[in-house]
């Protein structure tokens, strides 16, 4: 009985460990030639890590991310609304790391590719479209320029092929193209001096006009040096022209750079970042509305094809990994089939739309946002403009809503059951 994935992604890849430590054999289908560590730096929280953990990669993660101590949120003049601890200093008994996306994915592929061999990941084969019956899956194959390349065949397809996913295309064909919000994000990597506490997020300004930026080297801050991965984002009109989004699209800073000339604050200097970035990518932040369903018969989606999200919060990534894990769970429990395809969807559906819909809505970022109506002049005291009740029960909800409040993932019991899964 075999598992197929469509795409060696994130969500992909972690899939593919957690059902080979499951012992549940597996394909993944690759449309690229070479997997490629691209991207910029993302988050993995400690609901995530914890099953990363699980898989045996928290070494390796340790060995090049920088755990998170901090999370702080700032006005645009640069003073401070509200800051929290992070992974074990928030009492985690899990880290929250920082990371360069790259360098997670290869970290996950050099697992797969040790445990399942050469054979278990099939580079340059693009999804063409899938049929099925009571038997199995069967999924049509061709190279990247559309020739033909055969089909494989399994028992249950798992499309983990991202936000322009061919499943849920070939699912939804009326559904149209992903949603735009309205706002631009530029993407950069800046070496530079350490900041705050040498491992601190930040974010910095409103709903309209934001920074973000957080170190993401543990080799550089052993050096004393910082590698920041940063944030620059725009919102426009909604009538503003946007160009469909793509990692590889670099980004002109002629576009946004003039709107932060003014932020250099005391413990960091954003224009300065971003002229000296390596490289800058631009792409629109959008999302897709929650499908009333992810499952049809032995066929499921993954990841950013089941829930694509706005990048706040931290959670694209993290809510891929629990997906998988919450998967690999159910074809323990319920077989490799459609009933294990139901119990999954039943579980993380409804929870990765109000995550949707919570970033929406802005998530934890809506106290910037606050301030920003509130006093957009600046403030003498942070008390008299949004209390402390207020910006707790704001970070509170979120991690609620994300799954990863510390009491309840510290106390509950490992998602996968199996020897070398946790306990």
């Amino acid at each position: 009985m075999t598992v197929i994935i469509a795409g060696a992604g994130i969500g992909g890849l972690t899939l593919a460990l957690s059902l080979h430590q499951a012992g549940i054999p597996v394909r993944i289908v690759e449309q690229a030639e070479e997997i490629r560590p691209l991207g910029v730096g993302i988050n993995v929280l400690p609901h995530a890590v914890r099953e990363l953990d699980e898989l045996g990669l928290l070494a390796d993660l340790a060995a090049t991310a920088i755990p998170t101590a901090e999370l702080a949120y700032y006005s645009k003049r640069g003073q401070l609304i509200w800051s929290e601890p992070r992974g074990r200093e928030a009492g985690y008994l899990w880290p929250q790391f920082s990371i360069h996306r790259g360098a997670l994915q290869m970290i996950l592929l050099e697992a797969v590719r040790a445990r399942l061999g050469d054979g278990g990941i099939m580079t340059g084969r693009r999804l063409v479209a899938a049929q099925q019956d009571s038997a199995g899956v069967r999924i049509d194959l061709a190279d990247r320029h559309g020739n033909p390349q055969g089909s494989l065949e399994g028992d249950v397809l798992i499309a983990c092929d991202g936000i322009h996913s061919t499943i849920r295309a070939q699912f939804y064909p009326d559904e149209g193209p992903p949603i735009w919000n309205g706002a631009i994000l530029w993407r950069g990597v800046t070496e530079a001096k350490p900041f705050l506490t040498g491992r601190s997020m930040i974010m910095a300004g409103h709903e309209f006009q934001k920074f973000v930026a957080y170190p993401i080297s543990l080799a550089a801050a052993r050096a004393g040096k910082a590698v920041i991965n940063w944030i620059a984002e725009k919102k426009f009109a909604p009538d503003h022209q946007w160009r469909r989004e793509d990692w590889n699209r670099p980004g002109d800073p002629a576009d946004f750079l003039p709107d932060f000339e003014s932020w250099r604050f005391d413990w960091l200097d954003v224009p300065d970042l971003i002229r000296r970035a390596s490289a800058i990518y631009e792409f629109p932040m959008v999302d897709r509305d929650p499908l009333p369903h992810w499952t049809r018969g032995r066929i499921t989606l993954a990841g950013d094809a089941a829930h694509p999200m706005y990048p706040i919060g931290s959670n694209g990534a993290s809510q891929a990994i629990l997906d998988a894990r919450v998967l690999s769970e159910a074809f323990l429990r319920e077989g490799i089939g459609e009933a294990a395809l139901k119990a999954y969807e039943a579980e993380r559906r409804p929870a990765t739309a109000a995550v949707v819909a919570a970033n929406r809505a802005n998530g934890p970022e809506q106290v910037m946002q606050a301030v920003e109506s509130r006093a957009p002049d600046g403030f003498d005291d942070i008390d008299a403009v949004i209390s402390r009740e207020e910006r707790e029960e704001t970070a509170r909800g979120y991690k609620r809503i994300a799954g990863f409040d510390v009491e309840t993932l510290n106390a509950r019991p490992s998602i996968v059951q199996v020897a070398g899964a946790g306990s």
